[in-house]
């Protein structure tokens, strides 16, 4: 195969990729990394819709349903208001913030590279929890459902939360391993390069 062929063919895969790197310096997200993230969004959000549908019928006619006693239960509730009741009644703020909040997480996700599996999956996690707490402060006038109620010590409850806030915070988790890792195996990277240059100076 001459260079031309391996040039015509090899290369044609990414073509996409490669002009957008040649031109804007973007290298885009592979097929498996699309793949996984609107998979995580897809499937996120319906399961988060699904479970606050599910558990808000069935609790239609009775206050709560224990899981395990004294320490999870479900019950239903709604949050008018951010995580821990913050910006309360304040709507429209909520869902402008939610929307920056995911035109956020697109462009993140977009220039994030092809490689960065970890970060794909918790953008992925944090867009369907974005879009499941944002269906109802749209459709539900403003009321994000919960029903996740969890005992943390004798008489004390974490406030309720839901599927989407789950999401959310493993979202978050992800992306603070990820940094750590990348941290890690940069400073790795640069001690072994120190090394190797230290190695070529005394030969």
């Amino acid at each position: 195969m001459t260079e031309l062929e391996k040039e015509e063919g090899g290369a044609r895969p990414a073509l996409g990729r490669s002009f957008l790197s040649r031109w804007c310096g973007v290298v885009l997200p592979d097929f498996r990394a699309q793949v996984a993230f609107w998979l995580l969004l897809t499937a996120g959000l319906l399961l988060d819709l699904c479970s606050k549908s599910a558990v808000f019928d069935r609790l239609a006619r009775r206050g709560s349903v224990s899981i395990i006693n004294g320490f999870l239960q479900l019950v239903r509730t709604e949050n008018a208001g951010a995580a821990f009741g913050i910006a309360t009644g304040q709507r429209y703020l909520l869902i402008t913030v939610s929307i920056i909040a995911l035109i956020v997480i697109f462009g993140v996700f977009l220039f994030s590279g092809a490689e960065q599996r970890l970060v794909h999956a918790a953008l992925g996690l944090l867009a369907a929890g974005v879009c499941g707490n944002l269906y109802d402060r749209i459709f539900n006038d403003g009321r994000v459902r919960d029903f996740i109620d969890i005992v943390y010590w004798k008489g004390r409850h974490w406030p309720a939360f839901n599927l989407a806030d789950s999401m959310l915070c493993i979202g978050v988790g992800l992306l603070i391993i990820s940094t750590l890792w990348a941290s890690d195996r940069s400073s790795h990277s640069f001690t072994e390069r120190s090394s190797q240059t230290r190695a070529r100076r005394h030969k």
